[in-house]
């Protein structure tokens, strides 16, 4: 696991979600929150530490989930989940979404089935998996293919009936240095 970028939160996803959550001017005082591909909770830590009534942490693996994430009562913790045929009890305020390999048309549709009719969903863009194969080098996305990529990504999210509130580069590099943007949703 690398280690956080600052002491704040379980990961560096906490830190990446704060920059988010601060660059949208939102909050999560209590709300209930998805967060979709958990892993280590970073993401779940920014929820809980902004105010989240409760957050269901959902992830395919098992035993990822940080020691403190899962013995809080706030959080549901859903193991060996696949996000994208995920049911929920209750509607969902906020989604956020931090998933690898599967690209935004395949996980957006998991959310809008229960997202409250007020809701909204931020969701890390990870253009290295949104594009073709032949543009990666070593797994990275070269400088010159990312506005591309990221305006295509979105173009297709709001086909798909989503507004596109909001967009804000990850200040923290994904995987191998590639560049990461979060993009705040709503439904059409």
């Amino acid at each position: 696991m690398k280690k956080p970028t600052s002491n704040r939160f379980v990961s560096r996803g906490g830190d990446k979600l704060d920059a988010a959550m601060n660059a949208f001017g939102l909050t999560t005082s209590g709300l209930v929150c998805a967060d979709l591909g958990s892993h280590v909770g970073g993401f779940v830590d920014c929820l809980l530490q902004r105010g989240a009534k409760r957050v269901y942490s959902v992830d395919t693996s098992y035993g990822t989930l940080a020691w403190t994430m899962r013995r809080d009562p706030r959080v549901v913790v859903l193991e060996r989940t696949n996000a994208m045929h995920v049911d929920l009890p209750e509607p969902i305020d906020l989604f956020t979404i931090d998933v690898g390999w599967t690209r935004q048309s395949k996980i957006l549709p998991a959310a809008a089935c229960i997202l409250a009719p007020a809701g909204h969903v931020v969701s890390l863009v990870k253009p290295h998996y949104e594009a073709d194969k032949p543009m990666l080098v070593d797994g990275v996305l070269p400088e010159e293919h990312f506005d591309a990529v990221t305006s295509r990504v979105l173009q297709e999210i709001e086909q798909s009936g989503w507004n596109v509130l909001a967009k804000s580069e990850s200040p923290i590099k994904g995987h191998g240095g590639n560049r990461e943007l979060f993009a705040l949703l709503a439904r059409q």
